[in-house]
């Protein structure tokens, strides 16, 4: 391991080409110089100067080192001042719910972006302790304020090759005669058996997932279909989407945080951009 001493000592040398010249710019004598000299060469493998009487003349591996012994140097008396911008850098850890459109997932960052540029975001799994939460405000808990970014509508997805796919609408009691995916946390299915059911209809319940990206899964693979947010759906080429009549189903995705602590700095900033603005998704 080279020793960041010695490689001043020869950049002192390269730049000064004498070794007395050199010596007084480290503040060092002459033959610790000179020592620390021999011992970089032994270091390294190889001589670096040819000395002589009016000085010193440096060789094809010292017109090689040199550069790479400036960088090492200079980056290691940054390293203090860089360590103390990281320190002083606002932070914030986003816990993100799974199956959210990624372009409106995208949008709100680059806004976060934009609002705290100087930001070490963290982005954790939806489960993780954090500062806030990306959810439903379905999912929000008593102690948190829910603030609202977007809204998704719910819709009736369908595989490219299905029967429904080339239908213009479709009136929700068809849907009976279809195998149906249900996904059991989600507000559009428990809508469509509950007005179902209301005129004593029933869904064919043939398969039923714990997250929308397994539900489109499913419907991909031909198992039946489903309904999914469209945000989700939006890139999906193997699915088509089918118009179905009634009350609108949505979901709305926002920030979660808590209501009587203390919060993160950075996301103390960052809300009334958000709740001012939006997103721009």
């Amino acid at each position: 391991m080279l020793d960041l001493r010695l490689l001043r000592f020869f950049i002192a040398i390269y730049e000064e080409k004498n070794i007395t010249a050199a010596a007084e710019r480290c503040h060092v004598s002459q033959p610790s110089l000179s020592a620390g000299l021999r011992q970089l060469e032994e270091t390294l493998g190889d001589s670096l100067f040819i000395r002589g009487k009016k000085g010193v003349e440096a060789k094809d591996p010292a017109h090689y080192l040199y550069p790479h012994a400036v960088k090492l140097v200079e980056e290691a008396r940054r390293l203090p001042e860089l360590f103390r911008q990281k320190a002083t850098r606002a932070r914030l850890n986003l816990a993100i719910m799974p199956d959210l459109s990624r372009r409106r997932l995208a949008g709100l960052l680059q806004q976060v972006q934009a609002v705290l540029p100087e930001l070490d975001l963290t982005l954790s799994d939806y489960g993780t302790p954090a500062d806030c939460r990306l959810t439903l405000d379905a999912l929000r808990r008593e102690d948190e304020i829910f603030l609202p970014l977007w809204e998704e509508d719910y819709v009736l997805c369908v595989r490219r090759d299905h029967p429904l796919a080339g239908r213009r609408q479709l009136e929700l009691a068809e849907l009976q005669h279809y195998d149906f995916i249900e996904c059991p946390p989600c507000e559009a299915h428990q809508q469509t058996i509950g007005l179902l059911a209301c005129d004593r209809l029933t869904l064919n319940l043939v398969a039923k997932a714990e997250s929308k990206g397994l539900v489109m899964a499913l419907v991909l693979a031909g198992v039946g279909i489903s309904f999914l947010p469209d945000g989700l759906v939006e890139d999906e080429a193997g699915l088509c989407t089918v118009p179905v009549s009634g009350p609108r189903m949505f979901r709305r995705i926002g920030l979660c945080y808590p209501a009587h602590q203390t919060l993160n700095p950075a996301l103390r900033e960052l809300i009334p951009e958000l709740a001012g603005h939006g997103t721009s998704c």
